[in-house]
């Protein structure tokens, strides 16, 4: 055999739609924790600095950040190995489809990997890792919900600002307008300013503090719905694996040890 021919044939055996998939859930996690994370400190020095003058009034929504960014880390590391793994399922589900077709048939891999032992692990192996992916897409889904909320916020923050900027004829209508953060839950009822109005929310919208968080929570949404594609693309990719090898199976294609 050539060098380009068995360069074909071992580009053949690569699952492109897994290779995809943990690219995509590669750069989505890395934008979602990345981002969030610091997102999230930003976010009590924002609250810390123009919203709560008391230590108390902000303490919870502390603790429950750095909560957050302790799961964060779990996360990271959870879809790291996660999507080593999907992807090593994918080459090896691959390889035994292909060998199935009647590539491979030369090597030993591919003769034992249509044995009914091997076979066996597939379909094991298969129904594993479609309902686990299955389930975290469907958790994950939740998440992609959840990180628009911040979005949310900042978002009629800013729109907030930009009506300031047109209202500065009129102080009167400025000193009207105001983020309340307590409104959101960041805060309880009770703390003190909790809110800002006029030309002091203005002047916030404007700090370095504020367009960066702004933009890290845009950044950790967008992180979320590529992690959520690609979690779909793995399970279309295994889903029309199995139900490949269950067919061939079903059919006895394929030599056997």
């Amino acid at each position: 055999i050539g060098c380009y021919d068995c360069c074909m044939r071992c580009l053949g055996g690569v699952p492109y739609c897994s290779l995809v998939a943990t690219l995509l859930c590669f750069s989505g996690i890395a934008l979602f924790c990345g981002c969030g994370h610091q997102a999230l400190t930003e976010t009590e020095r924002l609250i810390e600095t123009y919203f709560a003058r008391n230590l108390h009034d902000y303490i919870t929504l502390a603790y429950i950040i750095q909560y957050f960014q302790y799961v964060i880390y779990g996360l990271a590391s959870f879809f790291f190995l996660y999507c080593i793994a999907l992807l090593a399922e994918g080459f090896y589900t691959t390889s035994a489809a292909k060998q199935t077709f009647g590539e491979f048939r030369s090597t030993m891999c591919g003769r034992c990997l249509s044995s009914s032992v091997s076979r066996l692990k597939i379909t094991i192996t298969h129904y594993f890792f479609i309902v686990m992916t299955y389930l975290l897409a469907v958790l994950w889904l939740l998440v992609f919900a959840f990180s628009a909320l911040p979005v949310y916020f900042f978002y009629n923050m800013d729109a907030t600002c930009s009506t300031i900027a047109v209202l500065t004829e009129t102080p009167a209508s400025i000193n009207q307008l105001c983020v309340d953060a307590r409104q959101y839950g960041l805060l309880p009822w009770n703390a003190v300013p909790g809110k800002a109005c006029g030309m002091t929310l203005s002047s916030i919208c404007k700090t370095r503090e504020y367009q960066m968080t702004y933009n890290l929570y845009v950044a950790a949404f967008a992180g979320a719905g590529i992690t959520l594609l690609a979690l779909l693309t793995y399970t279309v990719s295994s889903t029309y694996n199995f139900a490949v090898l269950r067919y061939l199976g079903r059919k006895g294609i394929g030599p056997r040890c």
